[in-house]
């Protein structure tokens, strides 16, 4: 089967990148602050592990709010990284790809943590996926993680630390900022890991 890994360069979907080695490995520019980072982080991931990588720019920093476009947090979310409507719209780009490049499948890296998000719950997951499957193409979506820590993730995949000190984490910046929720999940799974102490 052929696949489309929507891939931020982050540690989530660097371990996806790493154990399930889609046909393609799509990274979005939307105008988040972290962009070029994000795309330098997955461009280095995909060279390393040889795998097909790809860039959309798509430049919609207008549309966002919360830390990822550095404006107020949106009141409809309580997380201050909250984009509206995200998930959706890079899976709807991802699968307008798929179509071009034949593939049957759009994986995205979601974790069991991603909970606190609507568009990281596997209701949500369940109904987009409905929604392609019901359309021309019959795409599917998956994420493989949803019921996985990123601890567990990491472990499934097996990603070489060399791999993992790519992983582009922050939200407000192209340099880590060390405070933003991208940051001290970094932090937090590194030391995890043993690599911070």
């Amino acid at each position: 089967m052929s696949d489309i890994l929507l891939l931020s360069g982050g540690i989530d979907s660097s371990a996806l990148a790493t154990w399930l080695r889609p046909t393609l490995c799509l990274t979005i520019d939307y105008g988040q602050q972290a962009a070029t980072a994000e795309i330098h982080a997955a461009q280095a991931i995909c060279g390393v592990l040889n795998l097909h990588h790809e860039c959309l720019r798509l430049p919609i920093s207008q549309l966002g709010c919360g830390d990822m476009s550095l404006s107020q947090p949106c009141r409809h979310s309580q997380n201050s990284e909250f984009w509206p409507f995200r998930n959706q719209l890079l899976v709807t780009i991802a699968a307008m790809r798929a179509i071009q490049y034949d593939a049957q499948r759009i994986l995205i890296g979601s974790v069991c943590t991603d909970l606190r998000h609507a568009d990281g719950r596997k209701e949500f997951i369940a109904a987009l996926n409905n929604l392609l499957q019901s359309q021309e193409g019959e795409l599917k979506l998956s994420a493989p993680a949803i019921d996985m820590t990123t601890l567990d993730l990491i472990q499934q995949s097996r990603i070489p630390m060399e791999i993992l000190a790519w992983a582009h984490s922050c939200h407000i910046s192209n340099l880590a900022c060390g405070n933003c929720k991208g940051c001290n999940k970094h932090s937090e799974i590194m030391t995890a890991l043993g690599f911070i102490r």
